[in-house]
């Protein structure tokens, strides 16, 4: 994910992994489904979706197996993509790669590895510097797969090269990598972690899991063997039998719920991934939550690196996602005793877990499990309501004081369900210009711009047309400052967006309530519907929430909490998550938010 955010965003990577062969089998399989919703945003989610196993049930002792009970995978209606998936790391990968390789400003290099880091004080304080060093050598071809305790090699590797990882054998055996920011996604043993002395903060459980076996007692890791694994399957399984011809992969996880004491040093060198947070398996949140943790770094490193925003952004990554982090811990203790408990045989048990009990937590739980429940606490980058206020360093202000200019507030109850902090909700709206239904965050693409929408409100009103007109003029007034996309690139464009504007930190868009009948393209003003000597007019910044011929009404104002008269402003960063929300009037607040995060022009 943080390569594919700097494919995206044209910044120079280079990206090194020892292992010389790619990932053929197991691993991180799950795929839930605000997982998904960021796929989608970098095109990459209709390959996965047919691909993949939809986990769209999930089914619930007379010594048989039967159904006890059934529930939904997910919250229905919680997004457009109604339940998690399952497919095969290896395919995901490749579908990363095939992306990343249409970027020439991305190197991928297999079979090296780093043998040092250094930052040079002198110079980490000036974000222009180079001012990490990080050595590498290439690794002996072989000798980079994983091996169990026991001297087993874990077979989930497939010899042979992805065709769009590049490995230049005309490299020197050993080099030196000067580079403005590193991150380190290496892993719950990361060699990144040790060298900077980072620990990991928590404990190490007695479970040992496999996600179909679960048990209570204490295992000598070297001793566990493809046949115990079976064996105790089998006795899970009786009077059942189980037996296989052929194994894809199996390796045995010991549960160590734990944090990183540190996400950063310096603002320079970053660790995402289980190199800052380890858990169970159980409930699939090892990959899910490791690209949101780049899906939140990636876009402020590009902004940065391009000269665009100020580096004092790269400390909300850790403040914004060690509380997810620990949040994971506390939801995975819960839930790895659920699977580890022995079930209940009789209502006298009183040590056994009951499957309603089992059924309630699950449910408790599913707002979090499937990637949703991210809520970021205010900072820079995340202006509350006006009784919730954030000055220039983050901090918690309180009470509202609007004689600082560098205050910067939003009014919540302007959008009632569009939680600021939290990830922007999805709607169906028409294309005013041809009827067409879309999701609106079909047209929130990751390419590292904010986006501001433009809730209009009922245009077909004059005065409230006339708060429109004066809204496009106040920002095109401030365009020195607020630097807008100009054109939105047609969906599946073959040129990325950063091969153009790359000054632009934003993309508007305009919803509006109106009949759509009743109003023209035209009738709106230029910086809303946008003509490019190229292109042409833009006829994709102008959605209307209103009655589709094919699907219904979307409702999008009202699932938003919006008055569909008056309307409001929200403000999405490029990570999809609401940070601002202000009348049309307030243009001097989102204004203000942006003076305190971008680089003076």
């Amino acid at each position: 994910m943080a390569a594919l955010w700097m494919a995206r965003c044209g910044i120079k990577t280079l990206v090194v992994d020892k292992r010389d062969v790619k990932v053929r089998a197991g691993h991180a399989d799950g795929i839930q489904c605000r997982t998904l919703e960021i796929l989608e945003s970098f095109d990459l989610v209709d390959r996965i979706w047919k691909e993949s196993c939809h986990m769209a049930e999930n089914p619930g002792n007379d010594g048989l197996i039967h159904r006890s009970s059934r529930m939904s995978n997910t919250i229905p209606g919680l997004s457009r993509f109604p339940c998690g998936v399952l497919l095969a790391q290896h395919r995901i990968e490749d579908i990363f790669l095939e992306e990343i390789h249409k970027c020439s400003t991305v190197e991928i290099r297999r079979n090296v590895e780093p043998t040092s880091i250094h930052m040079d004080n002198k110079k980490i304080h000036n974000h222009n510097a180079h001012a990490v060093t990080v050595e590498l050598q290439r690794t002996a071809m072989g000798q980079s797969k994983p091996v169990m305790s026991n001297g087993n090699t874990a077979s989930n590797w497939q010899s042979g090269e992805s065709q769009h990882a590049h490995m230049d054998q005309s490299q020197t055996s050993n080099e030196k990598v000067r580079a403005r920011y590193v991150i380190g996604c290496d892993g719950a043993h990361s060699w990144t972690r040790a060298q900077l002395g980072f620990c990991m903060e928590g404990e190490q459980t007695e479970y040992l899991s496999t996600m179909v076996i679960s048990n209570d007692g204490r295992f000598d890791r070297s001793s566990i063997t493809p046949e115990t694994i079976l064996q105790a399957a089998q006795k899970i399984m009786k009077p059942y039998k189980l037996e296989y011809k052929h194994r894809d992969w199996w390796t045995v996880y010991q549960i160590g719920q734990r944090v990183g004491n540190q996400f950063t040093a310096e603002d320079r060198i970053f660790l995402a991934g289980d190199a800052i947070h380890t858990h169970s398996p159980k409930a699939g949140q090892g990959m899910n939550v490791s690209i949101q943790d780049t899906y939140n770094l990636g876009w402020k490193l590009a902004m940065v690196v391009k000269g665009l925003a100020k580096p004092s952004i790269l400390k909300t990554y850790e403040t914004e996602r060690r509380g997810i982090a620990k949040e994971l811990i506390a939801f995975d203790q819960e839930y790895s005793r659920l699977w580890s408990s022995r079930p209940k045989k009789d209502t006298e048990d009183q040590d056994g877990l009951s499957m309603v009990e089992f059924e309630r937590a699950f449910v408790k739980q599913q707002l979090f499990s499937s990637g949703f429940g991210v809520h970021y606490s205010p900072s820079i980058l995340m202006a509350k309501s006006s009784d919730d206020t954030i000055e220039m360093n983050g901090s918690r202000t309180g009470a509202a004081d609007h004689s600082n200019g560098d205050v910067v507030t939003s009014n919540q109850n302007l959008a009632t369900r569009t939680i600021l902090g939290q990830r922007f909700p999805s709607f169906k709206v028409i294309n005013h210009s041809d009827a067409r239904s879309w999701h609106l965050a079909t047209w929130l693409p990751s390419d590292g711009l904010f986006h501001i929408l433009l809730f209009a409100g009922d245009v077909s009103q004059s005065v409230q047309m006339n708060r429109v007109r004066i809204f496009a003029a106040e920002i095109a007034a401030r365009s020195h400052m607020l630097p807008l996309q100009r054109r939105q690139r047609p969906r599946k464009s073959p040129r990325p967006r950063h091969f153009e504007e790359q000054a632009a930190v934003a993309r508007l868009l305009t919803i509006h309530s109106a009949p759509r009948q009743a109003i023209e393209m035209h009738d709106f003003p230029s910086l809303l519907f946008p003509y490019d000597e190229e292109l042409g007019y833009d006829y994709n910044c102008i959605f209307v929430d209103g009655e589709s011929y094919y699907e219904g009404h979307g409702r999008a104002y009202e699932g938003y909490g919006i008055n569909p008269k008056k309307g409001c402003v929200v403000l999405v960063r490029p990570d999809q998550h609401v940070a601002w929300i202000g009348e049309l009037e307030d243009v001097q607040g989102l204004e203000r938010y942006f003076k305190r995060i971008l680089v003076e022009p």
